[in-house]
């Protein structure tokens, strides 16, 4: 009888894990260099779909990593990880080094210019009376890849209202509406660009397959924000902007940008380490005449979209986080 219970148990416990299986979602990297590609990967039951769990997390696989491992992760921007454009705007460098580049307000510059992609931001800005220099915030990306465009943007609005959807979308010079709610998504006819909303207003992904993803959050800047920073801001406008953070696939070595460049296998950052604002200059060299326009001094995009076959990748960085609880990220550095 005992042997018979067993048995038994045993038979419920392989059912219900062979149950679980079955309905938790499988992931297929799309990414064709990388070592998982079109390998199907269950999600961990911790984040068994794509729906955020209670902590925010959903089924994610990095492509990047030999393991072809599905793994729980949040969606939303992390301001203090490589690849991160935030606030004021606050960059973190692929070397991990945090750096502020100031620009100037209702311009343009290359975030990132490279032989196949170019990524540009619209700056945003504040100029209290008796200052220098505007405060200012990314407002917008343009993005060319190949020969195709697209465009979001943090549109303009009196106050902050949780419940209004901020996001405008263009591809290839049109409009795009993508309804409202988390997972909804939309994807171009060749599959070349994919944008998936990850909470139901104001947050999404953008993934272009063997060039990038791109995690992007609409936010105010809030009461908190401005009695800190002392920006004064005007009570007709809440500055909507965006919070970014990139990953990136195959950058080559020549890659340019205020934030590429960081991705250069031999680039020295600059940014002075330990200083509260490191700032890095650059304004003369990346500035562009409008968002989708690659005619900055620096600026290397071609139209071709060619990589010559003799140039080095530089180094491809995963989303590390460099920092500790215990730290803003004034100065880090990461190292591989």
């Amino acid at each position: 009888m005992e042997v018979s219970n067993s048995n038994g148990i045993l038979i419920l416990l392989i059912l219900l894990v062979s149950s679980a299986q079955i309905h938790a979602l499988t992931k297929t990297c799309t990414i064709r260099k990388s070592p998982c590609f079109l390998k199907k990967l269950i999600c961990p039951a911790e984040c068994p779909t794509t729906t955020p769990n209670a902590k925010g997390k959903v089924c994610f696989i990095d492509c990047e990593s030999p393991i072809c491992k599905a793994e729980c992760r949040r969606w939303k921007p992390n301001c203090n990880r490589p690849g991160a454009a935030c606030y004021d705007p606050r960059f973190v460098g692929a070397d991990g080094v945090v750096f502020y580049f100031h620009g100037k307000s209702n311009e343009h510059f290359s975030l990132v210019s490279d032989l196949n992609l170019q990524i540009n931001a619209h700056f945003i800005g504040h100029r209290p009376a008796g200052r220098t220099r505007d405060f200012t915030w990314i407002q917008a990306l343009g993005i060319l890849f190949d020969s195709q465009t697209f465009s979001l943007e943090a549109t303009k609005a009196a106050a902050w209202n949780d419940e209004v959807d901020l996001i405008k979308f263009t591809h290839n010079g049109k409009e795009l509406i993508i309804p409202e709610g988390n997972l909804s998504v939309w994807q171009s006819s060749d599959n070349d660009i994919r944008v998936e909303r990850t909470s139901n207003k104001n947050s999404v992904l953008v993934t272009l397959p063997e060039f990038a993803e791109i995690s992007v959050n609409v936010v105010p800047v809030t009461k908190e924000d401005d009695r800190i920073h002392k920006y004064q801001i005007p009570t007709d406008d809440c500055f909507a902007h965006l919070e970014v953070q990139f990953k990136f696939y195959g950058l080559s070595s020549k890659v340019e940008g205020v934030l590429g460049r960081t991705y250069q296998p031999d680039y020295q950052n600059p940014a002075k380490l330990g200083v509260a604002m490191p700032v890095v200059g650059g304004e003369d060299l990346y500035r562009t005449s409008s968002l989708l326009s690659t005619d900055c001094g620096r600026c290397v995009f071609s139209p071709t979209g060619v990589l010559e076959q003799k140039d080095p990748l530089a180094m491809e960085y995963d989303m590390l986080d460099c920092t500790s609880s215990s730290t803003s990220g004034n100065g880090i550095v990461c190292r591989r």
